[in-house]
């Protein structure tokens, strides 16, 4: 593995704790997972977006910095690499979609002063599944207060992850399109998926789909 540090990504539903933590276990890696439960803010988002986006996008990043502040300045030298479930750049992913003006210019603001003090991940494999996937994945995995997410907001935040990746120049980016992929269930897919983290991926996006 020629990367210290990766993080998997994608949309609401898209699989990327579930694949995550099987690269951890397969690699012996250090597996830092976004605690996403403990955001007492999260219901009622999803009951009235308006009033309580900005607790719940504040306490999202305050978690985020202390997790990867946290697991990042603890080196294991029997672990081969780190891997996460989330990009601590998501924070702006989401305020920009869910925050007003002035509330996201404030948030802005914290995050320009935290961002500067962590590590960036040197490989980010964005899960891309078709809204539909992610609206069954949704319904299959059951957790309550998600089954009320709108389709229409999975595509403007699937649309916001994408805008940002094209701007991105300082980092590989790997598109991977899941929608005939079943990494949990199938080890051939799941195969293929540690293929492309072993691979060198230059600076900027790179779209990869499996052939069927």
């Amino acid at each position: 593995m020629s990367y210290n540090f990766i993080t998997i990504e994608g949309c609401i539903g898209a699989g990327k704790t579930s694949l995550s933590s099987m690269l951890a276990a397969a690699y012996n890696a250090n597996l830092i997972l976004e605690q996403f439960e403990n955001n007492p803010f999260l219901p009622m988002f999803y009951e009235d977006k308006e009033r309580n986006a900005f607790a719940v996008e504040l306490f999202f990043m305050a978690e985020r910095f202390h997790h990867l502040k946290n697991l990042l300045s603890k080196s294991d030298l029997f672990k081969t690499f780190t891997i996460s479930d989330f990009l601590f750049q998501k924070s702006l992913i989401f305020a920009s979609q869910t925050l007003n003006e002035n509330e996201e210019k404030l948030y802005r603001s914290l995050f320009d002063i935290i961002n500067t003090s962590l590590p960036k991940p040197d490989l980010i494999v964005y899960l891309y599944a078709p809204v539909e996937k992610l609206m069954q994945n949704i319904q299959k995995r059951g957790r309550s207060y998600e089954l009320q997410i709108q389709q229409s907001y999975l595509e403007q935040i699937q649309n916001a992850y994408l805008d940002y990746f094209k701007y991105q120049t300082n980092c590989p980016i790997v598109l991977l399109d899941t929608e005939n992929i079943n990494f949990v269930e199938n080890k051939d897919d799941f195969e293929f998926v540690k293929q492309i983290l072993q691979a060198e991926h230059p600076i900027g996006i790179t779209s990869i789909k499996k052939q069927t």
